[in-house]
């Protein structure tokens, strides 16, 4: 009978042993193609990329989802592409016309560092509007493309009936505060540094070997995380650095460095991207209906913004749009992303 127990427990561990490792590949699996089935039924879904040039010579790319509604600009955050939105897009594209670009200086859109700022960039994203779209347009961006956004919604003209602000770190990034700010300390000064000093190891190594969230929540094993991204820029310089044993959350950091050209991080950091143009002054001139999405904050405990911007930044930003409401949630930073549904409705509700 004892023996007849002890083949019955060790077929018991031999099932929770193999359901364990299956577990782990699927884990794995996801950590880095994460991305693939979701650009998959974007394509699916009949999203073509196209490109687009200007009188100038420089070229907007961008991709342009069938004509199964009124017109939707999507415009992605820092580091990303116009690809950064493809878990949401197909579902979209079932009731919009939606067109997402590359930023200047991201993806295949011109690399040019004239090009690199709030008002270069997004003048030329109001003539997009105007010449290709071509048609009455909401406009919504994430992160920085939340600042562009805003700036073709305060001064596109007529074609421009409404945004959806999704985290933009309004105030955040003015001088007089950026500071403070975890996207100060956790990247730009960062990038900065390794602009201004000889590179000795990629990006992604150097990043992680500085990083503000590193330091704070697992400081003792940066450096091995950081020398493992050296050596996987090393076997494959031609691919993205991608843990297999790290969530999407870390790999997306990375997914278009490659793309991304560091002189627009840099104009971040020394705030000429904003061309003198106050966050106060650009969310007063908004006159269409906008609603903003902010991700709620929190502090270290070195009193750094946690967050794309406060709470109060958030607010005061909403009480100088014209027509605005806000949503506020707790969530990561990236909320098409990660809290897809909720980005999809606020899209959807700016048109009723």
């Amino acid at each position: 009978m004892r023996r007849r127990r002890l083949k019955v427990l060790g077929f018991v561990l031999l099932i929770i042993f193999a359901i364990a490792v299956v577990a782990a590949i699927i884990y794995c699996h996801q950590c880095i193609h994460y991305w693939q089935n979701d650009l998959k039924q974007t394509i699916n879904a009949g999203f073509e990329e196209k490109q687009i040039t200007l009188s100038d010579g420089s070229v907007i790319h961008y991709a342009e989802g069938p004509d199964n509604g009124d017109a939707l600009l999507l415009i992605h955050g820092q580091t990303g592409a116009w690809d950064d939105y493809a878990r949401v897009l197909p579902e979209l594209s079932k009731n919009w016309h939606v067109f997402a670009v590359d930023c200047y200086g991201h993806g295949k859109s011109s690399h040019k560092e004239e090009k690199y700022y709030l008002k270069a960039n997004g003048d030329d994203l109001i003539w997009f509007v105007e010449n290709v779209i071509n048609d009455k347009v909401v406009v919504s961006g994430h992160s920085s493309g939340g600042l562009l956004a805003s700036y073709i919604a305060a001064y596109g003209d007529s074609k421009i009936i409404g945004a959806v602000l999704e985290d933009p770190p309004v105030f955040s990034t003015e001088e007089d505060y950026f500071e403070k700010s975890f996207a100060y300390h956790d990247t730009y000064k960062n990038m900065h540094e390794y602009l201004s000093n000889e590179q000795t190891e990629c990006w992604e190594a150097y990043y992680m070997r500085h990083c503000l969230w590193g330091q704070l929540y697992m400081a003792s094993s940066m450096d091995g995380l950081a020398n493992y991204a050296q050596k996987y820029h090393e076997k494959h310089p031609d691919k993205p650095v991608q843990y297999f044993f790290m969530p999407e959350s870390i790999n997306f950091t990375f997914l278009h460095t490659a793309e991304y050209d560091m002189m627009f991080g840099e104009h971040f950091y020394d705030y000429s991207w904003h061309c003198g143009i106050s966050h106060e002054k650009l969310m007063s001139d908004i006159k269409v209906p906008t609603i903003f999405i902010h991700a709620k904050d929190n502090y270290s405990e070195e009193g750094i913004l946690m967050a794309a911007s406060s709470n109060e930044q958030a607010r005061r930003a909403v009480n100088l749009i014209k027509q605005c409401e806000l949503i506020e949630i707790s969530s990561n930073h990236d909320i098409h992303r990660f809290n897809s549904k909720i980005f999809i409705d606020a899209v959807n509700k700016i048109r009723k």
